[in-house]
C-alpha cells in the first residue's frame, strides 16, 4: 500500500507541473486563434472572452490588404529551396567525409562542428556585401543560399553519425558489381540514411519558415518579404490603425503550418535525432 502510494505520488509530481507548463504554452496559442476571430472592439471589451460571431473578415484583411498570400509564397519558396539546396551539398559532403580517406577529413569535419559555435550575427555585415556585389540582395533565393549556408555544418553533423554506421561491405559489394560512387551514394547510402535526412530536413524547414533576422536584413522590398516580415509589418501598423485582429489572423496563418508539420513527424524527428545521438 505505501508502495503505491509512493509510486503515485511520484508520478504526480512528475505529471502536475508537464501539465501546467503545457497549458501555459497552449493557452497563448489558443487566445490568439479566438483573438483572429474577434473584431477591435470584441478584443477590447472582452480580451480573455469567445467571440461573439466566428468571422473571417480578418483572415481577408491579412491575405489582401497586407499581401499574405504573396509573404506565404515567398516563404514556401525560400524554405523549399534552401532546404533542398542544403540536402544537396550536405549528403555528398557527409558521405565524403565519412568514407573517403583524404588527408584534412578529420580536419574538415571539425571545421564544420567548430563552426556551429560561431554566432551567425558575426557574418552577416559580410553577406550583405557578398550579396550585393553577387546581385542577389533583395532576393528570395538568394535568402535561400544563405540559409542553406547557414545550416550545413548541422545537417552534415547529422548526416555523419547516419553514415557511420552503415556497413563498408554493402559499399565494397556495390563496387564489386560495377556501381559508381555516385551510384552507391545516392542508391545505397542515401536510402539507407533516410531517417536522419528526413530529420534534418523538417528541422531546417520549421527554421527557415520562422527564421526572421537575416529576412530583415537581405530583402528591402515588400514584395519579396517573408511572412516574419510582413507579420512584423502587421505589428508595427496594429499600432496605429488597431488591426490587432488582422495581427493575430496573420500570426495563426503562419503558426498553424509548423505545428501541422510537427504534429505529423515528431516521432521521426525524436526517434532521428536519438539514433543520430547513439550512432554519433
Amino acid at each position: 500500500m505505501k508502495k503505491s502510494v509512493g509510486q503515485m505520488l511520484g508520478k504526480a509530481g512528475i505529471r502536475i507541473p508537464l501539465i501546467l507548463w503545457t497549458l501555459a504554452v497552449l493557452y497563448p496559442i489558443f487566445w490568439m486563434f479566438l483573438g483572429s476571430f474577434k473584431s477591435n472592439a470584441e478584443i477590447y471589451r472582452s480580451p480573455w472572452g469567445f467571440p461573439e460571431v466566428y468571422n473571417l473578415q480578418n483572415y481577408i484583411d491579412a491575405w489582401t490588404n497586407y499581401n499574405i498570400g504573396t509573404s506565404v509564397m515567398n516563404s514556401l519558396i525560400v524554405t523549399l529551396a534552401g532546404t533542398a539546396l542544403t540536402l544537396v551539398l550536405a549528403i555528398p559532403t557527409s558521405y565524403a567525409i565519412e568514407r573517403i580517406n583524404f588527408r584534412g577529413s578529420h580536419f574538415l569535419f571539425m571545421l564544420y562542428v567548430s563552426s556551429m559555435m560561431i554566432p551567425m550575427v558575426l557574418g552577416w555585415i559580410p553577406l550583405f556585401f557578398m550579396l550585393m556585389e553577387l546581385n542577389l540582395l533583395d532576393n528570395i533565393f538568394g535568402l535561400a543560399i544563405v540559409y542553406a549556408v547557414s545550416q550545413l555544418p548541422f545537417t552534415i553533423f547529422i548526416l555523419t553519425s547516419f553514415i557511420s554506421t552503415i556497413p563498408r561491405s554493402l559499399e565494397e559489394a556495390a563496387a564489386i558489381d560495377g556501381m559508381s560512387p555516385y551510384g552507391v551514394l545516392w542508391k545505397i547510402i542515401t536510402p539507407l540514411s533516410m531517417s536522419g535526412i528526413i530529420t534534418v530536413t523538417i528541422m531546417n524547414a520549421i527554421q527557415f519558415w520562422n527564421e526572421y533576422f537575416m529576412a530583415l536584413i537581405f530583402l528591402q522590398s515588400s514584395q519579396n518579404y517573408t511572412l516574419a516580415l510582413a507579420i512584423d509589418y502587421i505589428s508595427n501598423e496594429a499600432q496605429y490603425t488597431n488591426a490587432w485582429g488582422t495581427l493575430f489572423a496573420g500570426l495563426v496563418i503562419a503558426t498553424v503550418p509548423v505545428i501541422i508539420l510537427y504534429a505529423i513527424f515528431q516521432r521521426r524527428i525524436a526517434q532521428g535525432m536519438t539514433e543520430g545521438a547513439i550512432k554519433g
